[in-house]
């Protein structure tokens, strides 16, 4: 199958941060089986594949190294600089599993960025038992849980568990069973974990972990991010229109920078800048 793979790190302007997602783009998207032994092959938690290598309209379609993943905002950032890298600054529409998602990439003082608008976002309050689980797999207490910031089952694209919790403290302590946590999340059809903390009203701290795609932790979640903006806006925890920063990756050491930005209605925009990355 024709196409070229490429590397590139989302949400960071230096190769040693950010998150890390191949970008598979030829004129015809390879079988599944063939996606997934590329994804498996690059190893980061997610590459996309785009199909066709030009045009404003194309398809995209996400793997993990385990397995087909139904949307993904990083590797979608990272697809869009590499698209705009190739075939200039402007809008781009792609058809994903879930819906239609716009990007629109431009640079920024030489810097390229890419601004996706997510699917409608979704969310419903997490069911008690859950919860408690969860927290007895991540070694939390339940009184540990900002309960300003109910936990909630949210989505945008794809379904995230939100846990907020009271302190910093509380965040960058985090080992967990990861085949117990893995079948958990398979079982509730979720994605990631989406952990955070409030710094301050629109000053967001998260982890990730991502035990469904093989890896223990995400530097940086576009997908989750959109997820919590909309749970934010439509659960009447934020007043929009709203702009949220969530950093992420830094107790990893690859610290990420997420830009929500939260309208009146519709999709959330999670914007980011994208390095390429050696091969």
């Amino acid at each position: 199958m024709s196409g070229t793979l490429y590397r590139l790190a989302a949400f960071t302007d230096a190769p040693s941060g950010g998150n890390p997602a191949g970008v598979w783009l030829g004129d015809v998207l390879p079988e599944p089986a063939e996606m997934q032994r590329i994804a498996a092959e690059v190893g980061y938690s997610e590459t996309a594949f785009i199909a066709p290598a030009k045009g404003a309209r194309r398809t995209v379609r996400y793997y993990s190294p385990e397995a087909e993943v139904s949307f993904c905002g990083h590797a979608t950032v990272a697809g869009g600089v590499q698209m705009g890298r190739l075939s200039g600054a402007g809008s781009y529409l792609l058809d994903t599993a879930v819906g239609e998602v716009s990007v629109t990439v431009n640079q920024v003082e030489g810097e390229w960025r890419a601004s996706l608008v997510s699917v409608a976002p979704d969310y419903r309050p997490a069911e008690p038992e859950l919860v408690e689980t969860v927290c007895e797999l991540l070694g939390w207490q339940v009184d540990e849980l900002d309960l300003e910031i109910p936990p909630a089952r949210a989505y945008a694209g794809a379904w995230h568990l939100v846990l907020a919790c009271k302190t910093q403290q509380r965040l960058e302590r985090l080992e967990y069973d990861f085949e117990r946590l893995k079948a958990l999340m398979l079982r509730e059809g979720l994605t990631t974990l989406q952990l955070v903390w409030r710094e301050s009203e629109g000053h967001f701290h998260a982890r990730d972990p991502f035990p469904v795609g093989g890896v223990v932790e995400d530097p940086a979640t576009g997908a989750a991010a959109a997820a919590l903006g909309g749970y934010l806006r439509d659960a009447g925890l934020l007043q929009a229109p709203a702009q949220l920063t969530i950093r992420q990756g830094e107790a990893m050491g690859r610290p990420s920078r997420l830009q929500v930005d939260v309208p009146l209605t519709g999709g959330i925009v999670v914007t980011g800048q994208a390095v390429g990355l050696e091969h």
